[in-house]
């Protein structure tokens, strides 16, 4: 009796099973074209991004290139402390996270006003402007570094001259910490807000223009047009962007925070943040555990942000979340 019972379950189980597999074939092959323009990128992630997962395990271990991964000593969470109960642990925290909150906040909204007032000039100069905001997103963090030193060297920097034509001492930059949070925030928005300002303005002109046209037979102003229709649209984009931001924001760009500054120890107070600060002990201890286990607790504290975040925007407005 109880196999007349099994049995049909088993068979309907099998059949459903039959039924997802033809399913999700034809699926694929409807889609094939697509499935195979994905692959390059499919494949980018998986070599370099989830393989190298596997060593995390050196985030739980001693590490000796005698004994190789495997075979090196467990040692829990010896690797965590290290970081956590150092005496710049406050410090650099204190710093990645101010500093991403800064560059998110200030560069959402320049990039939008720029991409608002992007969207305003003729199409004659869209792409000078365009050329002109996006050029400075290509140049490396070391090249930048130069260009900050043109400025901003005691000697023969151009803020000094100007600073001397107005009877003004000469200031040694290098040597000034209150000055670098301002520094390190323009910098970051020179290079970076050419991207940002080309995503949002590629959402403002796939708005549907018959909203623009019906507010104008409204008599309604641009500043109007703006507020009523295009930040709105907009929402949904920038509020994916941002959740995206959050989720970085344990994580400081090494470029910025090491090359700019010159590495000056006269601005680590306001300029180390937590990447450069594993960077340096790598350099003086060697420790490829203590590495790893750093960039674990990045990687988990940017998915908690993430995952807050996301459900902060679903309990207000469910279509703007992520999932």
């Amino acid at each position: 009796m109880d196999k007349a019972v099994i049995r049909p379950q088993t068979m309907g189980s099998k059949a459903a099973k039959k039924n997802w597999f033809a399913r999700e074939w034809k699926h694929f092959k409807k889609n094939s074209e697509l499935f195979l323009l994905a692959l390059p990128g499919v494949l980018h992630k998986l070599i370099f991004l989830y393989l190298p997962m596997f060593g995390l395990v050196l985030a739980f271990k001693r590490f000796r290139f005698d004994k190789g991964i495997w075979g090196s000593d467990w040692i829990g969470f010896k690797n965590f402390e290290f970081f956590l109960t150092s005496d710049n642990a406050f410090r650099v925290t204190r710093n990645t996270i101010l500093y991403n909150c800064g560059f998110i906040l200030i560069t959402t909204v320049s990039a939008l006003t720029l991409a608002v007032l992007l969207n305003e000039v003729g199409k004659r100069w869209v792409k000078v402007y365009q050329t002109a905001l996006f050029l400075p997103y290509f140049l490396s963090w070391v090249v930048v570094s130069y260009i900050t030193l043109g400025f901003l060297d005691h000697s023969n920097g151009y803020l000094n001259h100007i600073l001397a034509l107005f009877g003004t001492e000469p200031v040694k930059w290098y040597e000034a910490a209150k000055a670098w949070p301002t520094i390190i925030v323009v910098v970051n928005l020179w290079k970076g807000i050419g991207f940002a300002t080309l995503v949002y303005y590629a959402g403002i002109i796939g708005i549907d223009q018959e909203y623009y046209e019906a507010a104008k037979m409204d008599g309604a102003s641009r500043i109007r047009m703006v507020t009523g229709i295009t930040i709105p649209l907009l929402m949904p984009l920038i509020i994916i962007l941002l959740i995206i931001s959050i989720g970085g924001i344990f994580r400081a760009d090494f470029g910025l925070f090491y090359f700019i500054p010159n590495d000056s120890s006269f601005l680590y107070p306001v300029t180390d943040v937590i990447d450069t600060y594993v960077y340096r002990s790598l350099k003086v201890v060697g420790d490829i555990g203590m590495s790893t286990a750093v960039g674990l607790y990045q990687s988990v504290v940017g998915f908690i942000f993430v995952l807050t975040a996301n459900v902060i925007v679903k309990k207000f407005n469910s279509e703007n979340s992520l999932w």
